[in-house]
């Protein structure tokens, strides 16, 4: 499970270094309206939700646990 979490944090990563390099690029004549750099985005958000719900998934069917860190010393 944890494979899989930081595979998806590392896409994640990806398509925002994505999405950067397409705005610094600027405007091309190939991609007037930033549909590129806009589709990049809505990756990463889309597998951000993903990984959000894949954590929820995981702890109802009992695959992680929560490590019971104690707060404050």
């Amino acid at each position: 499970m944890k494979l899989v979490i930081v595979l998806f944090l590392a896409a994640i990563v990806a398509a925002l270094a994505s999405a950067g390099v397409l705005m610094l690029r600027g405007n091309r004549a190939d991609d007037p309206h930033g549909i590129k750099m806009a589709r990049a985005l809505a990756v990463r958000v889309g597998l951000s939700v993903a990984i959000f719900l894949l954590v929820l998934f995981s702890y109802w069917m009992g695959w992680i646990q929560p490590t019971g860190v104690p707060l404050g010393g």
